[in-house]
């Protein structure tokens, strides 16, 4: 089922990311984690790799066993960091021949201590340019792309974030996965303007439960997403910041189902607890998992 269907249903559709883990045990914990979010019928997961592609093959190995074990498509993460044309087909055709449904194509980050992309030799520079190529040569795969809400930290504008979005979504995307956020208007505005523009793939949310005041200040920091000053005071003023975390998404995602929000794609850090939290608090969810 491509993307563009996914979010098309009565039902509002439900989907994780993860990361490879770097150790074994870490890997084993992320499996129980799985298991216990799998009770809320997730419609897919994703799986994301390090820095540079450092983890590219971590990455295959870890969805493409969420999808083995769990009976789940799964979507992976791929960027155009460090790799060829040719390396980027070689692992498109790896992926499809292990069974994964989706890809989700990043241009990538730039590298430590640059604020500026590094094409490789031979590969390419823009995410659509990836698109085009899974359009053209692997078009059984569904393909998610990027928003910004609060424009990618690297575009000059709004509108110029938004004429890159559209070329990638012209190349062929069938659907856009947000970048985390905390102020719902930038969500609905950007939306609106993506519809404006004739980006009429479905735009879904990408959001990160806080469970930790340092922790998500150094995340919005690197991605540029504001953290309302009342949350920060709330973080700030509390011994229980993951109870503050957990009514703040509850609330933002309540608010987001009210406008008409076709999905809905949590940042789970490879745990379950704040995110079993929230579907036990979600409208119309029975919720049965306890995590650890």
């Amino acid at each position: 089922m491509i993307p563009s269907t996914l979010y098309q249903s009565d039902k509002l559709t439900l989907s994780f990311e993860l990361f490879p883990p770097k150790t074994e045990k870490g890997e084993a914990n992320l499996y129980r984690h799985v298991e216990t979010l799998m009770e809320y019928q997730p419609d897919f997961i994703t799986c994301t790799y390090g820095a540079g592609g450092s983890t590219q093959t971590k990455t295959l190995d870890i969805i493409c066993n969420v999808k083995e074990r769990f009976d789940i498509p799964v979507a992976s993460h791929l960027t155009l960091v460090g790799s060829t044309a040719d390396q980027l087909r070689e692992y498109l055709a790896t992926a499809k021949a292990r069974g994964v449904d989706h890809i989700v194509a990043l241009r990538g980050d730039p590298p430590e201590g640059s604020n500026e992309f590094e094409q490789t030799d031979g590969g390419y520079r823009y995410a659509n340019e990836l698109v085009e190529l899974l359009h053209s040569e692997f078009n059984d795969f569904g393909v998610f792309v990027a928003g910004y809400p609060e424009k990618h930290r690297e575009a000059p504008n709004m509108e110029t974030d938004l004429d890159n979005l559209k070329r990638k979504v012209d190349a062929g995307a069938d659907a856009i996965i947000t970048q985390l956020f905390y102020c719902n208007d930038d969500f609905f505005r950007f939306r609106d303007e993506c519809s404006s523009r004739g980006i009429n793939v479905p735009v879904v949310p990408g959001l990160l439960p806080v469970t930790d005041l340092g922790q998500i200040q150094r995340i919005s920091s690197l991605c540029g997403a504001k953290l309302p000053k009342d949350f920060v005071d709330a973080l700030g003023n509390t011994d229980d910041q993951f109870q503050v975390g957990i009514d703040q998404a509850v609330a933002q995602i309540e608010a987001l189902k009210s406008g008409g929000i076709e999905g809905l794609h949590l940042y789970v850090l490879n745990k379950s607890k704040a995110t079993v939290e929230i579907m036990k608090r979600m409208d119309g969810l029975n919720c049965p998992a306890q995590a650890q």
